[in-house]
């Protein structure tokens, strides 16, 4: 099954894609927006991206405050991922996003690439970041399970 992680920002959406067994994330595309509140083009790119890529998932970057707080980006945040979930029909998982962006500028710096450069990758990143994420916590979850599992067979 493939999932697709979207890093949502005022100005652009990050996408990535999940391999078919769920191990790890790519990258795919930093979709741009004209207007914040323009939406109907964003909405029919990740269609399209969902119907490419076979995903039965997505995942959406929640950006909570540091104090765990949800202020007007998360709460855009929430908008957009009713009006997805309607236009799709897939299930949406809201995953904590805080540090992500950090976390991919740190990545680009260390790889080098241009400060003038970076704003084409950023929100790409930060969706790897935050699939890669949900991922991880997939198989941690699965690992721990099946432990159980083997410790009550014994």
């Amino acid at each position: 099954m493939r999932v697709l992680g979207l890093d949502y920002g005022s100005k652009t959406v990050g996408v990535a894609v999940s391999d078919p067994l769920g191990l790890t994330a790519q990258g795919v595309e930093t979709i741009q927006r004209k207007e914040e509140n323009k939406l109907r083009r964003t909405c029919a790119r990740i269609e399209e991206l969902i119907r490419e890529y076979q995903a039965e998932q997505i995942v959406l970057g929640f950006p909570k405050h540091m104090n765990n707080d949800i202020g007007e980006r998360a709460q855009k945040t929430l908008e957009f991922r009713d009006m997805l979930a309607r236009r799709t029909g897939l299930e949406i998982i809201l995953w904590d996003e805080r540090l992500t962006t950090v976390e991919a500028e740190r990545t680009l710096i260390e790889s080098s690439v241009r400060r003038e450069d970076r704003k084409k990758y950023i929100d790409k990143i930060a969706a790897v970041f935050i699939l890669q994420g949900y991922l991880d916590s997939l198989h941690i979850r699965r690992e721990m399970e099946e432990h159980a599992g083997e410790e009550t067979d014994g």
